[in-house]
């Protein structure tokens, strides 16, 4: 009898680019194709601009993309300020990457109708890459059926041939949201550090399952040309 792990054996697994400079080289050049990836971090950290990157790099390759949101700002909103990235190309917009407003349904706090609507959209657009932002402010109105509806969401999204990245709040002190870090395949941590009156952001790979990632914090930069960069230095 063939064992599991003896099947996989010697079998490269499949990636996508990040579209984040300097991110690839840390996680074996992309993230795994198909897979769920969970980006987390505090308010101003970068991850819905992390999360654009990583959608127009599909629309750069000929990839489809596909933008949930949940209660943050309006589709329209948020539009208007990432326009101003260099990267984000008016043409990528309902054509490349389509963007779906799930607040309504979210209000509702109807476990199966949300998981219907995001999978109803996947079909339609059949999309590489997907991305579910955030994703955190589903507990406050789903409460005590949240972890049920988090694990549904995981096993559905991993049916689909698309890498998803859900981005997550995090409080004081917290590292990411514990209630969804079990069933992604990955955590990328985006962290804010005071120091001596200074405050820095830093990247952070946590877990990526298949890959022999880079450990430790990298210091990271935001601009309105590149969007969010990993430097060099290491920290």
């Amino acid at each position: 009898m063939i064992m599991e792990k003896d099947k996989v054996q010697g079998v490269e697994m499949e990636r996508i680019p990040s579209g984040i400079p300097g991110l690839d080289e840390l996680i074996e050049g992309g993230f795994p194709f198909p897979s769920v990836i969970l980006v987390s971090g505090p308010t101003g950290t970068g991850k819905t601009t992390f999360c654009l990157r990583f959608l127009c790099k599909g629309a750069e390759r000929g990839e489809r993309g596909l933008f949930f949101t949940t209660l943050s700002e309006s589709v329209h909103w948020m539009l208007r300020f990432s326009s101003q990235l260099s990267f984000m190309h008016p043409e990528y917009i309902d054509q490349d990457i389509v963007y779906v407003d799930l607040g309504e349904l979210i209000r509702s706090g109807d476990h199966d109708k949300i998981l219907e609507a995001i999978e109803r959209n996947i079909a339609e657009v059949m999309p590489q890459r997907i991305v579910i932002d955030p994703i955190t402010v589903v507990g406050d109105m789903l409460k005590e059926d949240y972890r049920s509806f988090l694990f549904d969401l995981g096993n559905r999204l991993k049916h689909w041939n698309a890498t998803t990245l859900v981005t997550g709040e995090v409080h004081p002190g917290e590292l990411y949201p514990p209630e969804i870090a079990y069933t992604v395949d990955g955590i990328v941590l985006l962290v804010v550090d005071d120091e001596h009156g200074d405050r820095r952001k830093y990247l952070e790979v946590l877990k990526m399952r298949g890959t022999a990632h880079s450990s430790g914090r990298h210091s990271i930069d935001i601009s309105r040309k590149d969007g969010l960069v990993v430097l060099k230095a290491r920290f």
